[in-house]
Order: structure tokens, then C-alpha cells, then sequence
């Protein structure tokens, strides 16, 4: 559908835009800009790679650089997100399995989750 607008500029009708690097649908679901968020804490966390999975490195310290790099990067926007249950556990998901990279495990060490949180 296009729409024409006072000044006789014709309008495309989209069923997503992207501005302020979100996403918005036409519908009002934000599933796709939660996909976009974890896709850019995934690329900041390779750009900090180098730092967050050193073992030289205290996990304090890594924490910390989590916290100020690469969660603010997936919170951008979410203060207008209408966001669902399953929304959430997809967002602590990804901030699960990068928190267990950081500290070296995997899912098949069978440690808890709540270890590594409170380690970081």
C-alpha cells in the first residue's frame, strides 16, 4: 500500500523499519529486534574476544567488561520493548552461554548456572 503525503510525496508502506538501529514491525512485535540485540552482543562480544576468554585475565575483571561493553549493547531500546516470557529466556540464553564461555565450561560440565553468575 502506498500513501501519499500532504506535499504530494508519495510514502512506501514497509512491514519493518529499522531507525536508531532498532527494529520496529508494523504489527507491534519486537521479535526481530530482539534477534537483531542478540546478534549485536554476539558481534561485540568478537570484538572483546580477545580480552573475555584470556585465562590470564581475573573473571572479576572480565565481568566488569561484560557488564560496561557488551550487555548495553542488547539493552539499547528495551525500555520500550512490550516483551514476553519467551522473549526473556532467549535474552538470558545468549547471556548465559557467553558467561560460561568467559569462565572456560560448557553446558556438558554440569555446573550450575548460578555459579557463574555469581563468579562474574
Amino acid at each position: 500500500m502506498v500513501e501519499t503525503s500532504p506535499w504530494g510525496v508519495v510514502i512506501p508502506r514497509v512491514e519493518k523499519l529499522r531507525y536508531l538501529d532498532s527494529i520496529f514491525e508494523e504489527r507491534g512485535d519486537t521479535d526481530s529486534d530482539i534477534d537483531h540485540r542478540i546478534r549485536v552482543r554476539w558481534k561485540k562480544w568478537r570484538n572483546a574476544s580477545e580480552l573475555v576468554c584470556n585465562d590470564k585475565i581475573p573473571i572479576r575483571l572480565k565481568g566488569r567488561v561484560y557488564c560496561m561493553v557488551i550487555r548495553p549493547a542488547v539493552l539499547y531500546g528495551a525500555e520500550c520493548w512490550p516483551i514476553k516470557k519467551t522473549q526473556v529466556q532467549r535474552l538470558m540464553a545468549a547471556e548465559t552461554r557467553m558467561i560460561r564461555w568467559m569462565c572456560g565450561y560448557t553446558r556438558f560440565d554440569r555446573i550450575r548456572n548460578v555459579v557463574f553468575r555469581e563468579k562474574v
